[in-house]
């Protein structure tokens, strides 16, 4: 009797090396990444997108060298597998490079401009007029990331589904005029809406690096605890006895995320509001929740950093690994556009 045969699927997804990652990658993306990788129904493909790092970064290369290897480490502390994902470096591949010159030529600039991600970006980061060229067109550059390697999911953060977005208009356009060449990918994001888009722990819309609000991935035990006791909770809640709100109060937002206790958040919610439970009991559950999330990451992250040589062997194997499928990609996208002129 002969077994049914499941075709994998393809995912990538990846991080810029900016910073060390944290919560909000981890239930935005990471997570997901792990869990995929696991079920042994996909192929993937974990990318350090570093030239697209520089693309607000040129002048300060130094910031990319630093964190290149922290991201790597933070892949591999969560339990990214080199035996079952392919974890490369963005710069190494050059084929991506040709591949968006081609897209280049499908997308027009005022459509990058209206682009909501590289509208949100451009605030944040103060460009106004003086945006960089590869900064608005690096949704392009990530189109051909996704396409070089047959993409068919991309792990992502609700922040990112604009850029997906304008990765299904590419292949729509190239396919339209050059022929049915590539497919067409699809967003995955996390089911919750706080698993989407996780507040920072002072209670902004986002956690971020740059807003110096977030928990890493690789905090120390010492570093979380004293995060988690500045949290924004509920200011009117001044005394034990007081009737606390919940909603807004990020120590109960994270613990309905990332907490498995549903009953014990549930009664400890209601207890809260009715008056009597304080603020630092919660914070105390809270540091015992995170706790027993991130302390397996730290034990093998301290493994990599004691075998860095490791660490570089698996980017430089992946890094070919994927040089490899991106290479035959560019071959068959230039033999549709009509540049591969000869046959070698």
């Amino acid at each position: 009797m002969n077994k049914e045969v499941t075709t994998k699927q393809t995912l990538l997804t990846g991080d810029r090396p900016t910073g060390k990652l944290h919560l909000g990658h981890y239930v935005g993306s990471l997570k997901n990444r792990v869990d995929m990788q696991n079920s042994g129904l996909y192929n993937p493909y974990i990318m350090i997108a570093d030239m697209q790092a520089l693309t607000d970064n040129a002048k300060n290369p130094e910031k990319i060298q630093k964190n290149l290897r922290e991201v790597a480490l933070d892949y591999l502390s969560i339990g990214i597998d080199p035996a079952k994902s392919v974890i490369f470096i963005q710069s190494r591949i050059p084929e991506l490079c040709e591949m968006t010159m081609y897209f280049l030529n499908l997308v027009t600039v005022s459509r990058l401009q209206r682009n909501p991600t590289i509208k949100e970006e451009i605030k944040q980061r103060g460009f106004e007029k003086n945006i960089p060229a590869g900064f608005l067109a690096y949704p392009i550059s990530q189109a051909s990331d996704i396409l070089a390697f047959n993409t068919d999911i991309v792990p992502v953060g609700e922040d990112q589904l604009p850029v997906i977005e304008q990765t299904r208009e590419i292949v729509q356009s190239f396919n339209s005029v050059y022929g049915n060449t590539f497919k067409m990918p699809e967003a995955k994001v996390p089911t919750l809406k706080m698993q989407r888009r996780l507040p920072g722990i002072d209670g902004d819309a986002k956690m971020s690096k740059s807003a110096n609000n977030a928990i890493y991935l690789s905090d120390t035990p010492e570093e979380i605890k004293a995060k988690v006791m500045s949290m924004y909770t509920d200011p009117n809640h001044i005394h034990v006895e007081d009737k606390g709100q919940v909603d807004g109060n990020m120590v109960f937002t994270y613990l309905d995320v990332f907490g498995s206790d549903k009953a014990k958040i549930k009664e400890m919610k209601e207890h809260y509001k009715a008056g009597g439970l304080g603020d630092v009991t919660v914070k105390k559950y809270l540091i015992q929740v995170l706790e027993e999330l991130l302390t397996p990451f730290r034990e093998r992250r301290k493994y990599y950093e004691q075998h860095l040589d490791l660490v570089d062997n698996i980017l430089i194997e992946g890094s070919n690994k994927a040089q490899a499928v991106a290479s035959e990609t560019l071959k068959r996208m230039r033999k549709a556009i009509g540049v591969e002129y000869f046959d070698i």
